[in-house]
């Protein structure tokens, strides 16, 4: 089950509460509330865990790409070298070259920033997560006081 299960479930929660007549305030069950916000903090970890792994997947994919770029690179060279004798030759060379490299540091520059699309779009799922979470805590800690205050008159 992942957060926005849980924020799904203490909605639905919330909407199967008792109303308080008169009022657009509900009989909350302390319990059950508490429960499905414990659960919701077990998940959480969980999910922080999966977005720095994200992000370190993502260092790895741009860091495989320099050493391949390199390895590139030093072949590109290493064929340059042997081919020296002839001009031609070489010019195709130094030319097949700069295009490896544009080529792999166009797709390296793509990983990272799809991994950084991908990491921010994650974060921004969670961000929304605890917001509405928030929100829902904070309706029923104000339904909650609502209720205290009308009982003590």
């Amino acid at each position: 089950m992942d957060a926005f299960e849980i924020v799904d479930r203490i909605e639905e929660f919330l909407d199967k509460c008792k109303k308080i007549p008169f009022s657009s305030n509900i009989i909350v069950n302390e319990n059950e509330i508490y429960d499905l916000l414990d659960e919701l903090r077990n998940i959480l970890p969980e999910e922080f865990k999966q977005s720095r792994w994200i992000v370190k997947e993502r260092e790895n994919m741009i860091e495989e790409a320099k050493r391949y770029s390199e390895r590139i690179i030093k072949e590109a060279k290493e064929k340059a070298e042997v081919l020296v004798s002839e001009t031609e030759i070489l010019k195709s060379a130094n030319r097949k070259s700069e295009e490896i490299m544009s080529s792999v540091e166009a797709r390296a520059r793509t990983i990272r920033l799809e991994a950084e699309d991908y990491a921010d779009e994650k974060l921004a799922n969670m961000e929304a997560v605890l917001h509405k979470l928030l929100n829902a805590i904070e309706k029923g800690r104000e339904q909650f006081r609502s209720t205290l205050s009308s009982g003590d008159k």
